[in-house]
């Protein structure tokens, strides 16, 4: 923890670089990108932001990308929203460029990661990392350490069916433009003045959110979740039938030890990129 590293952020349209040392920031850079661009040009934005933070006592480099990654190999997926990365063998690349050690994960993962290094899941050898926003993506502690699965898939609970859809089709941002015309920005300045629709609105996003909980529960059965992404910023709001529909789990005393709390830090981000570093050279796996 006490190693300086760099922390990666690709979002569909915004790269953000930090210089993480004793978990705080020291040095950071955001930049909006073209995610129609080239692969090669996209790398390029990668080195420069990189190049910004970097100096002497950096000692590796972590990157949390939306997207499918062979975590072992560091390739990266079908990168959402960047239509050109297909097969991008990342850590490889990143490593010949700079010479440090890297670690690739999605950003999900990242996040949980984040979390548990820098935020509201520090010290709780269990959690989950819930982010609501674009999609519905997870990461998974596990022991004190991040669990990926055998394929990166491990937390994928938003593709799991619910209703006539999957859990991200009903908790994802773009819902509410599908379902009522205006965005989720919208309707939160409107619950914020309580208007009644909005509040109502955000009432069965609880519900709905409550349902993956259970879900989670059964298959994770974590000792706390905490929830970031752009919805998260909506929590009082959707907090109370959230709850209402997990007090409906059949175990009651798991129901009693769980804790679900929103994501406070404004840079999780760069933070849970960085984390990924710390995370795959902590030898002191908790039994």
């Amino acid at each position: 923890m006490s190693k300086a590293v760099i922390g990666v952020s690709l979002g569909g349209k915004t790269l953000m670089a930090g210089k993480v040392k004793e978990g705080k920031i020291e040095k950071s850079i955001t930049k909006k990108i073209n995610n129609r661009a080239a692969e090669n040009e996209i790398l390029a934005e990668v080195y420069n932001v990189i190049n910004e933070v970097k100096d002497d006592e950096v000692a590796g480099i972590g990157i949390g990308v939306p997207s499918l990654v062979d975590v072992e190999k560091g390739i990266v997926y079908r990168v959402q929203n960047i239509p050109s990365w297909r097969e991008v063998h990342l850590k490889e690349i990143l490593e010949s460029q700079f010479g440090l050690r890297v670690y690739v994960n999605n950003d999900a993962n990242s996040f949980a990661t984040g979390e548990m290094y820098f935020g509201k899941t520090a010290g709780y050898e269990n959690s989950v990392g819930l982010i609501l926003g674009a999609g519905v993506g997870a990461g998974i502690i596990f022991k004190g350490h991040l669990y990926s699965g055998t394929n990166c898939g491990a937390g994928e609970f938003g593709d799991i069916p619910y209703r006539n859809h999957t859990y991200e089709y009903y908790l994802n941002d773009a819902y509410f433009e599908i379902k009522y015309g205006l965005s989720s920005v919208t309707f939160l300045k409107r619950a914020n003045k309580k208007e009644k629709i909005a509040l109502a609105i955000y009432e069965q996003y609880g519900s709905d959110l409550g349902n993956l909980i259970k879900t989670i529960l059964y298959t994770v059965d974590p000792q706390i979740i905490v929830i970031g992404g752009p919805l998260s910023k909506a929590f009082p709001y959707f907090e109370k039938s959230m709850w209402e529909k997990v007090n409906g789990f059949p175990y009651k005393h798991a129901v009693r030890k769980l804790k679900i709390v929103p994501s406070e830090h404004e840079d999780i981000s760069i933070l849970g990129a960085a984390a990924l570093y710390f995370d795959a050279n902590n030898n002191h796996l908790k039994k």
